[in-house]
Formats: C-alpha cells, structure tokens, sequence
C-alpha cells in the first residue's frame, strides 16, 4: 500500500492518498506494455509516402543499344532502377499501419502503466484544479510548486476540463488527458503523472469494473 502525499496548488502538503498498485493492475506485464506501445505508435504513422516506379518515370523505352558486340553489360531502357533518373525498383505505395489489439489486453495495458507510475514513484497527486477562466501562468506556478517543471508531464483529471487543457496546452512538454482517454502511451511517455484526487478514484473505480467483466 503506497501513501500519496496530497499537495494543494502552492506546493503544500494538505494529505495522503492509499492506494495499493496491485489495485490498478495485479502485475506489470512488460511484454503486454512494449506491445501496447508499439500499437500506438504505428497507428500514428501516416504512411502518406509514394514513389515512382520504372513504368511511371518520363523517359523513352527505347533500348540504349545493341545488345552485343559493344563491350558493355546489356541494358534496357533508361528507365531502369540502376540508372540515374530511373524509377525505383520497389517503389513505395502509400500504407496503412494501423492495427488493433483486443480491447481487454489494451485496457490492461493501461492500467499496468499507471501501475508502474505508482510503482516508480512518479505519480504527483493534488487536490484540485480550480480554474474559472484559462490561465497559463497560473499552471506554470502550480507545476513549478510541485517540482514538476522543466520536464514532461501528463496532467490528468477526472473528466475533461477545458480551462485547465487551454491553461497547460501552450507548455512545453505538457499535455492533458482525462482519465477515459488515457492509454499506455500517453502514461509511459512522460516522466511524471500529476493527477487530481478526483481522477485516482475514477481510476480505481474503472480499474474495478474492467477487471470484473
């Protein structure tokens, strides 16, 4: 059982926060995290790339000469993928890399991310975000106040909130993500998680239900 330390939005210690990470995920699966991370990133590949071939290059097909008697190695037409100018011997289409594990291992995959977060000791826990208008300074002291400046981090809430998404989203290597977009990615990638109370209990709350169905 690991004991949180609760932090209000100047940095000072107002709690602590229970939470066993065998409750988020029962194990780390490594292999299943690498899997879940691979997914992720091929599915954000564009794959928007093409390439000429020796049939669509400009050039004639005539062939460049006879083809004994000249000394030379035989050769066709110049548009030849040996040749400068030519199309390319395996020309590149445009690809699709996209693909799907089943929901479950993706749901498993994320909760043994924020397991490991808990595990490693990179989960900054406050209160709350009280934000009436958007406020980019604001933050910025929060996340200073926390220790939690000058490297990359996923703010996450219990739901989504615009005023604190437009006050984060103009900081460098700081992103936003409620708790039902979050995925293996988006929990690895940063170096820290800062999480509201609010969105632990949603977690251990959707972590209960996913591994009761």
């Amino acid at each position: 059982m690991a004991e949180l330390p609760v932090y209000d939005k100047a940095g000072k210690k107002v709690g602590t926060y229970a939470i066993d990470a065998s409750e988020v995920a029962p194990k780390i699966n490594r292999q299943l995290l690498h899997d879940a991370v691979v997914m992720y990133q091929a599915n954000h590949r564009q794959g928007t790339f093409r390439t000429k071939s020796r049939g669509e290059v400009s050039g004639s097909t005539k062939k460049m000469y006879r083809q004994k008697g000249t000394g030379n190695a035989r050769a066709g037409s110049r548009r030849s993928g040996v040749r400068r100018g030519g199309g390319h011997i395996f020309a590149r289409r445009p690809r699709d890399y996209s693909y799907r594990l089943p929901r479950k291992a993706v749901q498993l995959a994320t909760r043994m991310a924020i397991a490991s977060k808990i595990l490693d000791d990179q989960v900054v826990v406050i209160d709350q975000f009280d934000f009436d208008t958007p406020a980019t300074r604001a933050m910025a002291a929060i996340l200073k106040s926390l220790q939690c400046d000058g490297q990359t981090v996923l703010v996450t809430t219990e739901q989504l909130d615009n005023n604190v998404y437009k006050s984060a989203r103009n900081i460098t290597d700081v992103s936003v993500s409620p708790v039902s977009d979050l995925n293996a990615l988006s929990v690895l990638k940063p170096k820290k998680m800062l999480v509201t109370r609010a969105a632990l209990d949603r977690i251990r709350e959707r972590s209960k239900g996913e591994s009761a169905s």
